[in-house]
């Protein structure tokens, strides 16, 4: 990464000014450090300089030479300083040369500057003092040298001080760590969104701890890729199979006209011409409508006609309007639904969903078989199931019928535009419903609605058992 790019680093800018605050912080906190520790020490020699002065003072003036003298002696820091003055301020015992100027003598402590005798001669320090007169008119001097105390604060002090250089830079240099390896991961991104762009619908974001804020949001985009993926890959066969589905209604369209328009010769002959194109636009037209009726189901984000639907009057609804077909078909038609289940969805779409299930179970099931209708609860579902007998849909086949126009080859004869499978998988998306095709004899097609209520009062084991779920093909 270039220096200019990381400079306007909006990472590395946060970083630089949480190091100031802290900064800030940690110099606040050094000076309270350093006034605190310098008035707990200075308390702390106050109280020492008052009991001393409270031991000398009560003491018989002959103790209290030899006491002043032994005070000193234990003295090897040169710290404690002690001073006995006649009335008229002569020396009489101690360290101290003078008395400074100005001094109280009621007995409080006080700060000053006195002269200290030594035997190098005498030197000037900055103590802390109790200056008392005695009952017998002398006074009292006893203090202590508060350099040591401020030389601590400042050991202290500068300790802290220099710990606050690696801190702020550690700061920093974290900050730039983070900025760069954010900065590296955008460009990373960067280059995949442009070569997606440029068309390579394989390309994927990258993304490595699920925990990451960063590889949650790089997943949930992957997801919307493949969902685009594979809507473009659909797509792209659309076109070409509308085209070869409605050549062949049009083709015949106009060849029966052609063929009427040369050789009929009557106004009958004219109305067969004329019927059999209508047969073979009105087939154009209903793959048109079909395509419509499925670009509707698949765009819809509305629930506005969801409701309470018992699932037992929509089959009976259903089983009442393909009861005639089934008749002359010679195909039995029954209904096993033991239970009232109500389930939320659009009752309309529900209708076309199952529908079109029992249209195409009538449609390819040989004269004599049957087709069965059922509604049960199974594992925390209500599933409508349709089972026929006919010759079913083989394992190879299960994942391209739900295609569009997908037509096998052993029914390319019979009439439909292979769209049937397709909307009711487009429907059951749409109510967050699940479509599967079962493995067995003839077709089991079923539609499972999640149910979180418990099993109906009454109700034993379903009459039809559920198969194994291998070799299904679920689509949710």
């Amino acid at each position: 990464m270039q220096l200019p790019e990381l400079a306007r680093s909006t990472t590395l800018q946060w970083t630089l000014l949480v190091a100031g605050l802290f900064a800030g912080f940690i110099v606040a906190l050094l000076g309270f450090v350093y006034l605190k520790t310098k008035a707990d020490l200075t308390a702390q020699s106050d109280r020492m300089i008052a009991s001393q002065m409270a031991f000398l003072a009560h003491l018989s003036p002959e103790r209290r030479l030899g006491a002043i003298d032994e005070h000193l002696e234990q003295d090897p820091r040169r710290v404690l300083l002690a001073g006995l003055f006649g009335p008229n301020s002569r020396k009489i015992a101690g360290n101290l040369k003078s008395l400074p100027p100005n001094l109280k003598t009621d007995g409080t402590v006080q700060s000053a500057v006195v002269d200290r005798a030594g035997e190098g001669g005498g030197e000037k320090q900055a103590v802390r003092l109790i200056v008392q007169t005695l009952p017998t008119g002398d006074v009292l001097a006893i203090g202590r040298n508060i350099d040591e105390v401020a030389e601590i604060a400042h050991v202290v002090g500068r300790a802290l001080a220099l710990g606050l250089i690696p801190a702020v830079l550690l700061c920093i240099a974290v900050g730039v760590v983070l900025s760069a390896r954010a900065r590296q991961r955008i460009v990373e991104v960067n280059e995949r969104v442009q070569r997606i762009v440029a068309g390579d619908l394989r390309e994927r974001l990258p993304h490595r701890n699920a925990d990451d804020p960063f590889s949650k949001l790089a997943m949930i985009v992957n997801g919307m890729l493949d969902e685009m993926e594979t809507f473009i890959q659909s797509l792209a066969g659309v076109g070409s199979d509308i085209a070869h589905d409605l050549r062949t209604p049009l083709t015949r369209a106009r060849l029966i006209l052609e063929r009427g328009r040369s050789n009929a010769r009557t106004l009958e002959q004219l109305q067969v011409v004329a019927d059999r194109t209508i047969e073979a636009l009105d087939q154009s037209l209903s793959i048109i409508t079909a395509i419509l009726r499925l670009t509707e189901i698949e765009k819809s984000q509305r629930s506005a006609g969801f409701g309470k639907v018992s699932l037992a009057d929509l089959i009976r609804q259903v089983a009442d309007m393909y009861e005639p077909i089934a008749e002359d078909k010679g195909v039995a038609l029954l209904i096993r639904s033991p239970h009232e289940l109500s389930v939320h969805g659009d009752r309309d779409l529900l209708i076309e969903a199952v529908a079109n299930l029992v249209d195409n179970a009538i449609k390819y099931t040989p004269a004599g078989g049957q087709v069965e209708i059922g509604v049960f609860h199974s594992n925390r579902e209500i599933i409508v199931r349709v089972r026929d007998t006919g010759s079913g849909i083989s394992e190879r086949e299960r994942h391209a019928v739900l295609r569009r126009f997908y037509r096998s080859d052993k029914v390319r004869h019979t009439a439909g535009a292979g769209l049937g499978l397709n909307l009711v998988a487009a429907i059951v998306k749409l109510h967050d419903f699940r479509f599967t095709i079962r493995p067995g004899a003839g077709c089991v097609v079923e539609i499972g609605c999640p149910s979180a209520s418990a099993l109906p009062a009454g109700m034993g084991t379903s009459r039809w058992p559920v198969e194994d779920d291998h070799a299904a093909v679920t689509c949710s």
